[in-house]
């Protein structure tokens, strides 16, 4: 199996030109802040996803490489290289999300992971497919009470409706953390509701939009996802102590890990940064093979 990662650094002032003359809006900070730990993902993988056949790392220019990156071991993949023009540049995940399946050379089976999800204990391939199926946890929701959750009601309506099946007063959410998902399901859906996929494209997250759970969702209802929760820790970093990050990292309890920015000063970014940085060196010392630096 493959893994994707798709990647966004903020300080890129190539990147935040083009977000502020197509978007005629600041840089939301915490959407695309980059704390520097994506060497320590790709450590993780190495150490403990030895499986893995490849990794795609999906970024919008080529100033969003980081100069570090070994080109022999990782799959650059520009958003030029997926998404039709006419729907670039895009400043929003769902976009990207809906073409990841169009990835040159990407195997059948392929992960999507967000830059801040972390391979922490050693992985097997049954961790995530089993017989041709994907697993992960999936939970059942009434009330879309934020933007996000609208996105995930309108991914849930449009695969049932795809399906031929009636729409549900709930709609699914699957797991927050890495995806397995399917080329040939994904490439199949994509082609039977092209056209509402496409007329959800937007440069910015709007509750209109959907996202990469329509093709988990879809998998879900054509029997193609074993319903198993991944082993994985959530933390946001808004209420998270830095001790309590720091001895994680250290000494993680569950396989896999998500650390998810929000809203912060800028004293405690500073001092949460640091923190996260220190542990990830302490707990990945040692260079992989997708670093040249």
């Amino acid at each position: 199996m493959d893994i994707v990662i798709t990647y966004v650094n903020g300080l890129d002032p190539v990147w935040q030109k083009d977000y502020e003359q197509h978007t005629n809006q600041p840089v939301l900070e915490k959407r695309f802040r980059d704390w520097g730990t994506l060497r320590y993902l790709f450590r993780g993988i190495e150490m403990n996803m030895p499986f893995i056949r490849k990794v795609h790392l999906v970024v919008s220019h080529e100033s969003q490489v980081p100069e570090w990156i070994n080109r022999d071991e990782v799959h650059i993949v520009l958003h030029s290289d997926i998404i039709p023009n006419e729907y670039l540049p895009t400043f929003n995940c769902n976009p990207i999300e809906m073409h990841l399946h169009c990835i040159e050379g990407l195997d059948e089976e392929f992960l999507y992971f967000n830059d801040d999800m972390y391979p922490m204990l050693l992985c097997k391939p049954e961790d995530f497919f089993r017989e041709g199926k994907g697993v992960i946890g999936i939970s059942r929701h009434w009330f879309p009470s934020n933007m996000y959750k609208h996105i995930c009601r309108n991914s849930d309506r449009l695969a049932r409706k795809a399906l031929g099946l009636k729409p549900s007063w709930t709609f699914l959410r699957p797991q927050h953390i890495c995806s397995p998902l399917l080329k040939s399901e994904c490439k199949a859906l994509y082609a039977t509701i092209e056209q509402e996929i496409k007329s959800s494209l937007t440069r910015i997250r709007t509750k209109d939009d959907l996202n990469q759970y329509l093709f988990l969702d879809y998998m879900y209802l054509k029997g193609k996802i074993i319903n198993l929760r991944q082993s994985k820790k959530h933390f946001s970093v808004g209420v998270t102590s830095p001790d309590k990050l720091h001895r994680f990292i250290l000494h993680p309890t569950k396989k896999l890990a998500c650390i998810n920015d929000v809203q912060l000063t800028e004293e405690r970014y500073v001092e949460l940064r640091k923190t996260i940085l220190l542990a990830f060196e302490q707990r990945f010392p040692n260079r992989s093979k997708f670093e040249i630096l």
